[in-house]
């Protein structure tokens, strides 16, 4: 039975890795690609924490933007990366200490966030940078609690048990 379940987790993990690439990297999401890169990173890149978010919530409550945008951009950089607090950890036992995941999730986020701008594929920005780790740190915590650990466990004894 548990080796059922981590092939699921297995098989699952690589479908949201080729979703996540799929996000990141494929479809129309480049910009100004006439110009030079430090171009397009001058013009394309917001390095001030919370312009973007800020941005964001004050058209939520104005109305001064369409509600998809924002909330794409919110909730969607903040859920892309939770379940990554919770396949790391499980996958890669090093990653079971905060300290450790949150550095790798940080190197993670700013290679990604780099080929983006290097390949003009997206913009670098810091706010998605502090959604994506912020919703990564959740998932984690989800992962560490009690109840989810508990329920692992028990899983776990019952399936050898069988």
């Amino acid at each position: 039975m548990k080796k059922i379940f981590n092939a699921m987790l297995s098989i699952s993990f690589v479908f949201y890795l080729l979703a996540l690439i799929s996000l990141l990297f494929l479809g129309s999401r480049g910009y100004w690609t006439d110009v030079s890169l430090i171009e397009y990173i001058k013009n394309s890149s917001n390095f001030v924490p919370l312009k973007t978010i800020n941005t964001y919530v004050h058209a939520i409550f104005d109305g001064s933007m369409n509600m998809d945008t924002p909330i794409k951009n919110l909730f969607g950089n903040f859920i892309m990366f939770l379940p990554m607090g919770i396949y790391l950890p499980y996958f890669i036992k090093r990653m079971n200490k905060v300290s450790v995941f949150s550095i790798s999730m940080m190197i993670l986020l700013l290679v990604i966030e780099g080929i983006q701008v290097a390949a003009k594929r997206g913009i670098f920005d810091i706010d998605d940078f502090i959604l994506n780790m912020s919703g990564a740190l959740i998932g984690y915590f989800i992962w560490k609690s009690k109840v989810v650990q508990t329920l692992f466990t028990q899983s776990s004894k019952n399936s050898l048990s069988a």
